[in-house]
């Protein structure tokens, strides 16, 4: 295949670094795989490769994963960076994607999703150099989070990562949400393995979480109107389609 990526993985458990590479390289598109469980071995790895994706733990012995990301971003700007970690704090997301990360997946995560993730990634590249439509990338991710971080939806519950896929699905097909149990539920199942039903329960949950924190004055600043009170929660559909307007809005 002529577009093999070339990509590395930077990881301390070495069996978790391993299963995901096994995973990765059963597909054609990932070609060279570099693995390390050193920080520092990252950095070196970087300045002497050049690297369409890097998958790495924020963790890592004798340099952290803020200054593999850093680096990684300054010897090629283009070159994808996916951040798998249980490190679930809101500050350690918000400063990830800051340093350029596309994606900050938590810990465990399906090996089968992060090959998607990758894939996702590489097609987003084909479509800008192809002129075709570009996919929501990672500038909307960094929105998405500074909202869910804003409103008080924690990373850590299911709900977070459900109604960030629920969003950029509305974005993309603002007509979805009129199918929300037929299409949308569904849809999000189907990438995380999982039933509709759960899906639906698991955003229900993130929104009344956010609700008891009793930050709303927030949702209506983010919204520049007063939309809800405390004694207010919106349907799941309602908060996918206000968050998913403002995104585009601001596109």
């Amino acid at each position: 295949m002529e577009n093999c990526l070339k990509l590395l993985l930077a990881n301390e458990n070495a069996e978790e670094l391993n299963c995901i590479s096994d995973r990765l390289t059963e597909d054609e598109l990932f070609g060279e795989i570099d693995k390390t469980t050193d920080g520092e071995e990252a950095l070196k790895l970087i300045a002497a490769n050049e690297y369409d994706i890097v998958i790495l733990d924020l963790v890592l012995p004798h340099a952290d994963g803020f200054e593999v990301i850093e680096q990684a971003k300054n010897k090629n700007s283009k070159t994808k960076i996916i951040v798998i970690s249980s490190l679930s704090s809101e500050t350690f997301i918000k400063k990830a994607m800051s340093f350029g990360a596309s994606y900050y997946m938590l810990k465990p995560i399906s090996e089968n999703l992060l090959a998607k993730r990758v894939k996702d990634l590489f097609e987003e590249d084909m479509n800008a150099s192809s002129g075709a439509k570009p996919e929501f990338g990672k500038e909307i991710e960094e929105k998405i989070t500074n909202i869910f971080i804003t409103v008080g939806i924690p990373a850590h519950i299911k709900g977070y990562q459900f109604l960030r896929e629920a969003i950029k699905l509305a974005m993309d097909d603002p007509d979805i949400i009129n199918s929300i149990t037929k299409k949308l539920y569904p849809s999000i199942a189907e990438r995380f393995d999982t039933s509709a039903s759960k899906v639906e329960r698991a955003i229900r949950h993130a929104i009344e979480v956010a609700w008891n924190r009793g930050k709303i004055e927030n949702i209506n600043n983010i919204f520049g109107l007063t939309v809800y009170s405390n004694n207010e929660k919106p349907t799941n559909g309602e908060f996918i389609a206000l968050v998913a307007d403002k995104m585009l809005l601001d596109v």
